[in-house]
């Protein structure tokens, strides 16, 4: 059940009445949900859920208490403040307790997308049997997973605050593998408006992907060129907008902190062709209209040709500093250039071609090295050309030297990884060097 502005706000009002707490945020989401699910070549799973979550945090001065619950009958709007005031009541002072905010003005994101809120389970079937069927041609075994939903987020506080906005999402992604297990490949996509979402090109991808990829050959361990399709730059990139936490560089535990104190804020960090930005109002990969305790999201540059513009400075961190807070972005845009993955891949003399990362894993904060494994389609480029398929590496390496060796950017365009947390939009990257460490036994 999408809930109306008006019903949203009547439920805030109805809790905000019942509590004795000094402060209050009630904060009500909801919607259906559906997918469907696909493997071996057939239909395994589907299915649809539609739930409701209201979640109230009561603060008498620095104690705070939070409860959850899915019910909206007057009993459980009763129970979930008495539960938050009780938590608040017996937990310890914290020292960093903000208070809630006062009226806000919020911009609709163009976040909602009527043909995807209004998918069918036919449309699922239609999208599983177009991946199965593309699969089958081509003497490949299908699994993937589509999932749809429809939302509503509201929030407001007991000093006035309220906001209200809607959401559709649609993502999906496809593995297709030769019957002996020797090749495979992956295509994954993700839009708010069903209408961008290809299944046929990205089930021609993951096959062509699988195909290509049997008979994989084995490559000393090393620094090499690397192509990555954006799906991998949408993985790593994330990191360096998750490491954006003004504290942590003042405090100097961040790449963005200068040795000795202080930060590289308004410093050149990257060569003049990186740019990176968070825009909630993007068309393509739209965000939030607020973030954290209810700051309304706006665009914002976080590095411009290569200079660090901005860090994010919490309401507590921002207020301490004497500067402006900011609410954890919601997305992330980085600039490109004009080339087709094709066209990286001709201009290339040799490199290797990621199609997708795996299992990525933190190694060292400070200097944002990770460790993951590439998977699902490794190739030599050879004299602008696919040479041949070669075995997975495990990889250790940061976004940061990513960021300071690239030659050459694809289009930017909606993308998501295996791990992607945030929408993206991003190009396919051809970058001068990338760490391989270790061969790895993954198809």
């Amino acid at each position: 059940m999408i809930m109306t502005e008006k019903e949203a706000r009547g439920i805030a009002e109805k809790v905000l009445a019942l509590t004795k707490a000094d402060d209050c945020t009630v904060n009500l989401s909801g919607g259906p949900k559906a997918n469907i699910r696909f493997a071996r070549n057939e239909v395994t799973t589907s299915g649809t859920t539609d739930d409701m979550s209201l979640s109230v945090e009561a603060s008498f001065g620095n104690k705070t208490g939070r409860s959850t619950v899915n019910q909206l009958d007057e009993g459980s709007l009763k129970r979930v403040v008495q539960s938050a005031e009780d938590i608040a009541r017996i937990s310890p002072e914290d020292p960093e307790h903000m208070p809630t905010l006062g009226r806000q003005h919020y911009e609709r994101t163009p976040s909602w997308d009527e043909g995807t809120a209004t998918l069918a389970a036919e449309d699922r079937a239609t999208a599983a049997a177009t991946s199965i069927n593309a699969c089958e041609r081509e003497g490949l075994v299908a699994a993937g997973f589509m999932e749809h939903e429809a939302g509503f987020i509201s929030m407001a506080t007991s000093r006035g605050l309220f906001g209200y906005g809607t959401w559709t999402d649609v993502g999906y992604s496809l593995t297709a593998r030769t019957e002996d297990g020797r090749g495979s490949g992956w295509a994954g996509r993700r839009y708010n408006a069903v209408s961008r979402l290809d299944v046929a090109g990205a089930a021609a991808t993951a096959a062509r992907r699988a195909k290509g990829s049997t008979d994989a050959r084995p490559l000393p361990p090393g620094k090499y060129p690397v192509i990555l399709d954006p799906s991998c730059v949408a993985d790593l990139v994330q990191y360096v907008v998750f490491s954006m936490d003004a504290r942590s560089a003042d405090e100097g535990r961040s790449w963005a902190s200068e040795k000795g104190g202080g930060t590289k804020l308004g410093k050149k960090v990257f060569p003049e062709n990186i740019t990176l930005i968070t825009d909630p109002f993007d068309p393509e990969a739209p965000g939030w209209p607020w973030g954290d305790y209810g700051m309304p999201q706006k665009k914002l540059p976080l590095i411009e040709n290569g200079v660090l513009k901005n860090l994010i400075y919490d309401r507590y961190w921002g207020t301490k500093q004497g500067k402006e807070p900011a609410p954890f972005p919601s997305n992330f845009i980085m600039n490109g250039g004009t080339a087709s993955l094709d066209e990286l891949i001709s201009s290339t003399e040799r490199a290797i071609l990621v199609s997708s990362f795996w299992y990525i894993r933190q190694v060292d904060e400070q200097s944002l090295v990770f460790t993951g494994i590439t998977r699902d389609g490794t190739f030599l480029i050879e004299n602008g050309k696919i040479a041949y398929p070669v075995r997975n590496f495990r990889w250790n390496e940061s976004p940061l030297n990513l960021l300071q060796h690239v030659e050459m950017m694809g289009k930017s365009a909606r993308a998501v990884g295996r791990e992607t947390g945030l929408a993206a939009r991003v190009p396919a990257l051809k970058v001068a060097e990338f760490n391989f460490t270790s061969p790895s036994d993954a198809v």
